[in-house]
């Protein structure tokens, strides 16, 4: 069975940055795709960065190219979201869930295996 908690979300100013953890465990040697996504209240979730394993290991959407940037290694069991220059518009609960769907093709969603989330708002 493989679980996900998400860590690192907070308040922060317009500008600024945040970076988030998501650690997964597991008891065997599952190494799914995981998506970042997040969900804004009344909206459905949206993808914003992904990982896999071998080529192509990574891929950020296009609506935050630029100024979010996946790492880590779901083989090492930590990815990390780094969120810089952050807007209001980025204000959402973010949470990492194993994926469905491709992320070399920038086209997936999440699955039911998702960690419970952590709040991240960007205010003044």
């Amino acid at each position: 069975q493989l679980q996900l908690v998400e860590s690192g979300g907070g308040l922060v100013q317009p500008g600024g940055s945040l970076r988030l953890s998501c650690a997964i465990s597991a008891d065997n040697k599952a190494y799914p795709p995981i998506g970042w996504f997040r969900q804004a209240p009344g909206k459905e979730p949206e993808g914003v960065a992904c990982s896999g394993t071998g080529g192509n290991r990574t891929n950020i959407a296009d609506s935050v190219k630029g100024r979010f940037t996946v790492s880590g290694d779901i083989a090492e069991r930590t990815l990390f979201l780094q969120m810089d220059n952050l807007t209001p518009e980025d204000t959402a609960g973010y949470f990492c869930a194993v994926l469905l769907g491709s992320c070399i093709t920038n086209t997936y969603w999440p699955s039911s295996i998702r960690g419970q989330g952590t709040q991240v708002t960007v205010s003044s």
